[in-house]
């Protein structure tokens, strides 16, 4: 027989649960709600029945549950926070005289005419003289305008 998860080992995979969802979303490896979930009742099915798990432990192990549940809907909540503020960043340039790395690793320079939002998929592109630069190879933007 298998014996129920004691409560350290419980902490520990609270500890790692939970820094691994501050530390980033989508990493393969990472103990998830579901994860946990799936744990949680596989430790109910095999437990000890002269010895079964105490109802602290239980709650202790729900409550840790709703902890990486919630820490999952920050991290969300944290990206899309981040995706608004770089869009808000991006918007300000238009008008700008910016420095870029251009492909071939020179250093070009124009101004701002339009720059295209960030998607899921895509970075955002400032367009300098028609060419659409990624906004992480802006190097130098000058105030005037």
């Amino acid at each position: 027989m298998t014996s129920p998860i004691a409560g350290s080992t419980a902490a520990q995979a609270t500890s790692s649960a939970t820094s691994g969802a501050t530390s980033t979303v989508q990493r393969s490896g990472q103990m998830d709600k579901d994860t946990f979930l799936k744990l949680l009742v596989a430790q109910m099915k095999y437990q000890d029945p002269s010895n079964p798990a105490s109802s602290s432990e239980l709650m202790a192990q729900t409550a840790t549950f709703s902890q990486v549940e919630q820490l999952q809907q920050i991290a969300t909540q944290n990206t899309a926070m981040l995706a608004l503020q770089r869009a808000t960043s991006a918007g300000t340039l238009v008008g700008h005289s910016v420095s870029y790395t251009a492909e071939d690793g020179t250093t070009q320079t124009g101004k701002v005419s339009s720059v295209v939002i960030a998607t899921d998929t895509s970075e955002a592109r400032a367009t300098i003289g028609g060419v659409a630069v990624p906004m992480g190879r802006i190097t130098e933007v000058s105030a005037d305008g």
